[in-house]
């Protein structure tokens, strides 16, 4: 085996490559729970890529045939119903851990200096996965991917000059057709992926030239011993491989109970007017996108204005591109923060949860006054946090971690 090895390292950097990212990898030892999550999000990539590949082989990315052949894949394929579940459900569990993952990233201060990089390729991924869902989403070809999509893709139209050329060009056709279905099955299944990959090398690569960050904020290389080995620190695997398993396995347990008993989860993953065919002659009493996309629909509705609207949607994602520059703290971590720091984040969360709830229900007068007061409170996490960050009084930081 040695033999075999030294052949394929002395033609590819096999044994470096696990060493530098893995056995000689040194992550702090006082990682928690909440550090599953990035692994979580690889676990499920590779579920969506492999039944992903899977679905494929049996669907018609064709308006005539798409819906016949996803009840197809559910019906007649062998086990082409646990390959729908476990795609459609690992949709909303990708959202999730990746949502779990950005919290805390928000809570340790994993976005501050020198870890930009690491942040800014986090936030490609997350917004190419928006992207993939979205695309996705119209391929079943049901009546809440066809409005939904209908709904979304209008939203270009406000942008003043091209807006109306981007729609078309968007849709491929004057309305959503075939082609639209077409070319969004081609984005979905190669382009976007490609795309994701890409990014999720570059965000690992990044964040192991710089280090992991730790629940204590604590750059560990600062102490090293004798060897160059930091002192708080323990090599990725076998410590935290092994550890991952015991996130995986509960993860797993969660993730297939829901599959096997209930994977539409009261209509949140899976739409009910979804089981009926796209129909342009039907609009569906209430139109709303999928779950993970309702924070940013509530934003949009808040707005009365529609350009408005979709500006101040667009500029609810952009301005997580540029939280590693808002944050004035000479601290990182939650821990060491003032309570000033702690009150936004809380509150933040909080609105983040209650616009993700009002996207999913019809618009009431009252409800979209809730709406514009938590997008008021989403937005003043951010734009106060230049000086809430600086004015506050903050713990001292210990010089190893803790723990």
């Amino acid at each position: 085996m040695s033999k075999f090895m030294e052949w394929i390292d002395a033609r590819f950097p096999a044994t470096k490559m696990f060493e530098d990212h893995l056995s000689k990898y040194y992550a702090p030892k006082n990682f928690n729970f909440l550090y599953f999550f990035g692994s979580l999000a690889l676990l499920v990539l590779v579920n969506q890529i492999v039944t992903g590949v899977w679905l494929t082989m049996s669907f018609t990315p064709s308006a005539e045939e798409a819906f016949a052949s996803v009840e197809y894949i559910m019906r007649d394929v062998e086990y082409g119903w646990i390959l729908r579940y476990l795609h459609a459900t690992g949709a909303s569990a990708f959202f999730i851990v990746v949502y779990l993952h950005m919290f805390r990233g928000l809570l340790y201060g994993s976005y501050q200096k020198p870890r930009e990089l690491v942040w800014l390729f986090g936030m490609l991924i997350y917004l190419a996965l928006m992207a993939e869902a979205f695309m996705g989403y119209l391929l079943p070809w049901g009546q809440m991917s066809y409005w939904g999509a209908q709904v979304i893709i209008s939203l270009f139209g406000a942008i003043p000059v091209i807006g109306d050329d981007l729609t078309q060009w968007i849709r491929g056709d004057y309305l959503i057709s075939g082609i639209t279905l077409n070319r969004f099955f081609a984005l979905h299944v190669v382009a976007l992926p490609i795309v994701i990959l890409g990014l999720v090398v570059l965000h690992i690569l990044a964040l192991h030239e710089v280090g992991s960050n730790n629940p204590d904020g604590i750059d560990i290389k600062k102490h090293k011993d004798e060897n160059g080995i930091p002192l708080d620190g323990i090599p990725f695997h076998p410590y935290y491989t092994v550890k991952d398993i015991v996130g995986v396995v509960v993860f797993l347990f969660v993730f297939c109970s829901v599959v096997f008993f209930f994977p539409e989860m009261g209509g949140y993953f899976l739409e009910k007017p979804n089981f009926e065919q796209a129909n342009a002659f039907k609009t569906p009493e209430h139109i709303a996108p999928v779950w993970y996309f309702t924070p940013f629909y509530a934003i949009l509705r808040a707005v009365p204005d529609k350009l408005m609207g979709v500006i101040a949607m667009g500029a609810a994602i952009a301005v997580l591109f540029v939280l590693p520059w808002l944050d004035r703290s000479p601290v990182r971590s939650m821990r060491y923060k003032g309570w000033l720091s702690k009150v936004f984040l809380l509150e933040f969360c909080v609105s983040f949860v209650i616009l993700g709830v009002l996207g999913v229900l019809a618009p009431t007068p009252g409800r979209t006054l809730l709406s514009q007061v938590c997008t008021v409170l989403y937005f003043a996490y951010f734009l106060l946090m230049p000086f809430y960050t600086r004015l506050e009084k903050t713990k001292p930081v210990p010089e190893r971690v803790t723990g």
